[in-house]
């Protein structure tokens, strides 16, 4: 999982995050190798994970943005064997292990508000070993080569990329990917 994730982030580095159901279609048709899904629910998530894989792309599941679901374990054993995704982004550090263990792709998602967020994100990130980190908002390349630099986990960035400046300064500090829901920077 982790080589396919790292050569199709380096075949196309921007990442199709889906915010809304009515945008998937969108995705799939993008150049963008990977599709971050941000939104679904009981009813629907597996033929969207169907519909995207049939179309040869990856698709990592926001396990904690999901309708329908508890936020458990037993979720993420569900969702595991009910669909063919490539992997999980959650924010909560208790499931990094768990999924990682059942061979999915991990994504620790992290939200950076301030100092304590930054380094409270940095040891979680020691501690748990995801396979890649989602920082957001992603407007903040200094930060994001501190946390690479401390860590050396594949970092993607997300929130508030406005335009292709955002995404080279990301890339030139060290992210390997961008996501973003604003589909003109899905062609870029």
């Amino acid at each position: 999982m982790k080589d396919e994730f790292l050569s199709k982030i380096q075949i196309s580095p921007v990442i199709a995050a889906v915010n809304n159901i009515e945008k998937l279609e969108e995705a799939i048709e993008s150049p963008c190798e990977i599709i971050f899904l941000l939104t679904g629910d009981i009813f629907n998530l597996e033929q969207i994970v169907k519909k995207v894989k049939e179309n040869e792309k990856s698709i990592y599941v926001h396990i904690d943005l999901l309708d329908g679901f508890s936020r458990n374990l037993t979720t993420l054993r569900y969702i595991n064997q009910k669909t063919n995704l490539d992997g999980i982004i959650t924010t909560k550090s208790s499931f990094i292990r768990p999924a990682k263990d059942m061979g999915l792709f991990t994504i620790q998602r992290l939200f950076m508000i301030d100092s304590l967020s930054l380094d409270s994100g940095i040891e979680s990130i020691k501690v748990t070993k995801p396979d890649a980190v989602e920082i957001l908002p992603g407007i903040m390349p200094k930060i994001t080569e501190k946390i690479y630099h401390e860590t050396s986990i594949p970092i993607i960035t997300g929130g508030l990329i406005m335009d292709k400046e955002d995404v080279i300064q990301n890339l030139k500090y060290g992210a390997v990917g961008i996501s973003t829901s604003k589909k003109e920077i899905w062609y870029v």
